[in-house]
């Protein structure tokens, strides 16, 4: 083996050994076994065998992130990425997109959207399926910059490549993100029928990890549709505490989320989470307005708008309602970061011309001639129906699951009371529906 000693070709292969065994603990997220059997992989492979010690880096840097330390995490898959493509390398295409979803969680969304650019070079055209988590990046940085059709159109590349790929948590992550989307533009039951896909998605293939997350979501459209009883429930349960936060101030109780929120922010802070801390410095701002606090409303705002500002990040701060607008144009009024604070305001404005102009909401379900009104998404889906697509071209077009779709037609006949597409168009078109 190019002049390796006995022992130099039996220490390799004991690496190897080690290197394989590391990937196989990936696939239960084991962290104590990935760590341990990717260091041992490091430390008796050939320096030449860069291959084999792309693929160890690579295991070693997800146990990092599985255990939270996103400073080891970055600098294994750098690793990896300084080692070159090796043409085909699988495990450098995955340290280039987590990678960027880690430069990305750092605020440094144009840092993250160059990486996921690399990732995709290295896919190749076609690309691999496991491109769909490169554009599943990308369509996030778009979202949080308010170009939603940007993330839309990612989204629906990512959706793409997802058909692709067999028991990969890249589904659920996307559904999770669709739902974001749909609380975006006011469709809750969208989101409520994302999120249902998504863990319905985690339980069947055994994903439980992805729980906390998609809770995370599920708080926020509980809290969207006023039921704050059951989001307090999903946030105890699953110990989040910026769902906790947000329903003691949904409950009127902006002390109790402050008591949460401060020891959260600084174990952020003590973590190097950035994103996360940012979150919580929003939360805190709305939290000490609620308490009559606003210097420290004031303060924390400050804080967030210094962190987000040079990342250009909108949505953090658009997704939180009035009560931010509010907040904003005191800090414009302050002249605390003024143009930054203005470009928010703006995206503010826009939003609710939209609403006015019903875009975002185009016929509320209350004013519907059904005793059963249609959901925002089975209006979208009988406009679709009504434009002559097939159940097939509807689910491409909104990312979903034929048998979603399939689900979604069988509610709208039921809700019209007819047999067949043709006649829930017509009677949709008596009704006004259409």
């Amino acid at each position: 083996l190019g002049g390796q000693t006995l022992e130099e070709q039996h220490r390799d292969l004991i690496g190897q050994v080690a290197s394989l065994r590391a990937t196989l603990a990936v696939m239960t997220n084991d962290v104590a076994s990935i760590m341990a059997q990717a260091r041992r992989a490091l430390e008796y492979l050939s320096l030449d065998n860069l291959t084999v010690r792309t693929a160890a880096n690579w295991a070693l840097g997800h146990a990092h992130q599985l255990a939270g330390d996103r400073a080891e995490a970055g600098r294994a898959f750098a690793e990896v990425l300084s080692f070159g493509t090796f043409g085909d390398s699988i495990y450098t295409l995955a340290a280039a997109i987590t990678a960027g979803h880690l430069q990305n969680s750092e605020l440094q969304p144009s840092r993250a959207a160059k990486t996921f650019a690399r990732a995709l070079e290295l896919a190749g055209d076609p690309p691999q399926p496991m491109a769909a988590e490169a554009h599943l990046g990308l369509a996030r940085i778009s979202y949080q910059r308010n170009d939603l059709e940007a993330a839309v159109a990612h989204g629906q590349r990512c959706f793409e490549l997802l058909r692709l790929m067999e028991k990969v948590p890249t589904v659920a992550s996307f559904h999770m993100f669709r739902a974001r989307l749909a609380l975006a533009v006011d469709d809750v039951p969208g989101a409520f029928a994302e999120l249902e896909e998504a863990a319905d998605y985690v339980n069947q293939r055994g994903f439980q990890f992805q729980l906390p997350d998609i809770a995370g979501v599920q708080v926020l459209t509980l809290l969207r549709k006023g039921d704050v009883v059951a989001a307090e429930r999903l946030a105890e349960a699953h110990q989040l505490p910026l769902g906790r936060a947000r329903v003691r101030l949904a409950k009127g109780d902006p002390a109790e989320a402050l008591a949460v929120l401060e020891p959260w922010r600084r174990q952020v802070e003590e973590r190097g989470w950035a994103d996360e801390r940012l979150k919580a410095m929003v939360l805190q701002s709305l939290a000490f307005a609620a308490n009559g606090e606003l210097g420290a409303a004031a303060d924390h705002l400050a804080g967030a708008l210094a962190l987000a500002e040079p990342a250009g990040l909108i949505r953090v701060f658009v997704d939180e309602g009035a009560e931010m607008a509010g907040l904003l144009t005191g800090a414009v009024q302050r002249g605390t970061s003024p143009r930054y604070a203005g470009t928010l305001l703006a995206a503010f404005a826009s939003e609710d011309h939209r609403r006015a102009e019903g875009e975002i909401s185009e016929r509320p379900a209350a004013d519907q001639p059904l005793d059963d009104p249609l959901s925002n998404r089975e209006l979208e889906v009988l406009r679709l129906i009504a434009s002559g697509l097939s159940n097939r071209e509807i689910s491409e077009r909104l990312f979903r699951a034929l048998d979603t779709v399939k689900g979604y037609s069988r509610s709208i006949y039921g809700k019209l009371e007819v047999n067949s597409r043709t006649e829930a168009v017509a009677r949709a078109r008596e009704l006004g529906l259409l």
